[in-house]
């Protein structure tokens, strides 16, 4: 698992090799003792969950780094380094 942004007390994550489960490009999003898997480039929810207010951020910084976060997530599937990505200012 690797850390690739922070913000307003959220952790987002991409872990490796983790194409198997839910077969779509997605991340992993923490905030207090609430966790969520999001797909990425949609946003929607694939499992557990999140405050509604939060998850609009995420979502929001998903649209932002798209591309980014597409770039990562190939990286991480085949086990390679990623890439930190800005967070939501």
């Amino acid at each position: 698992m690797a850390v690739i942004a922070m913000f307003y007390g959220i952790i987002i994550s991409m872990y490796y090799f983790d194409n198997r489960k839910h077969h779509t490009p997605h991340i992993h999003v923490k905030y207090q003792e609430q966790q969520a898997v999001i797909a990425i480039p949609s946003g929607k929810l694939l499992e557990g969950k999140i405050r509604s207010g939060k998850m609009k951020l995420v979502q929001a910084w998903i649209e932002i780094h798209k591309e980014e976060l597409i770039a990562d997530w190939e990286l991480a599937s085949s086990g390679e380094s990623i890439f930190k990505v800005d967070p939501l200012r």
